[in-house]
């Protein structure tokens, strides 16, 4: 069995509160009593993107899991990889251009999970670039049939229901369709940016996301229309997706007690 410990948009800035209720969610996960494949933080780490932001978060999200982060619309590339990626990345041969998408792979044995960079510098909406496009590609492409891969990013590729956050998605996803069509052990897609856990398909594959750990979203059907969307008096969440021996995934949310 294994077992992917999934948390999404923690926006770490200068208030406590959003530092407070990450390290709840990061001590919940040091407490369990089974050792993870690994925890996935899928985009929006920083509020604004400082170097005093990723400093904090650097602090914060230490795990004796693996751990992988990914930037979301509210981080900045270079910042984000000068604060909180290994000192491998920060070499002018590794990472000559410091606005250059920051994707990551961790091989574990029996999956992989690509880790792509949806961000657009200076935009909200999401995107992948061509350059991410055909390194996804070369990952699923290097993987064993039998094994099962799965694609995480910040942006989801679809609409959720979530005017709020909808008209700012992951844009250009016809790419990220053929590359599922061509690759059929692309077991599931996992993405974050909408601050509720949600579970649709996108190209004929499971779309999981994860919920907020700084706030929550109302939806349509829940929001009085003269109250704000952001829903900050909910606690903090995450996603637990588990690979069974047989190859299926089922995904669990979980509320941490701050």
């Amino acid at each position: 069995m294994i077992v992917i410990a999934h948390v999404s948009d923690v926006h770490i800035d200068g208030d406590p509160r959003s530092q407070d209720r990450t390290r709840a969610v990061l001590r919940y996960l040091e407490e369990l009593p089974y050792d993870l494949a690994a925890v996935l933080v899928t985009g929006d780490i920083a509020d604004h993107g400082t170097p005093d932001e990723y400093a904090a978060a650097r602090e914060l999200l230490t795990s004796r899991h693996p751990l992988l982060v990914c930037p979301g619309n509210h981080d900045d590339r270079a910042a984000f990889r000068k604060g909180l990626l290994p000192e491998e990345h920060l070499t002018e041969e590794a990472a000559p251009r410091p606005y250059a998408p920051v994707n990551q792979v961790i091989r574990g044995e029996g999956f992989v999970i690509a880790l792509c960079d949806s961000s657009v510098p200076g935009e909200d909406q999401g995107l992948l670039e061509d350059e991410t496009v055909e390194w996804l590609d070369g990952v699923l492409a290097a993987t064993p049939h039998e094994v099962p891969v799965l694609v995480a990013f910040h942006h989801p590729p679809v609409p959720l229901h979530t005017p709020y956050v909808d008209g700012i998605r992951q844009f250009g996803e016809e790419r990220l369709a053929a590359l599922a069509d061509r690759h059929p052990h692309l077991t599931a897609f996992l993405a974050g940016h909408a601050h509720t856990a949600a579970a649709t398909t996108f190209a004929g594959r499971p779309l999981l996301v994860a919920p907020g750990v700084v706030s929550a979203l109302r939806l349509p059907w829940e929001n009085p229309t003269d109250d704000p969307h952001v829903h900050l008096g909910l606690p903090p969440a995450l996603a637990f997706h588990v690979l069974g021996e047989d190859g299926r995934l089922t995904t669990h949310y979980r509320t941490v007690t701050l």
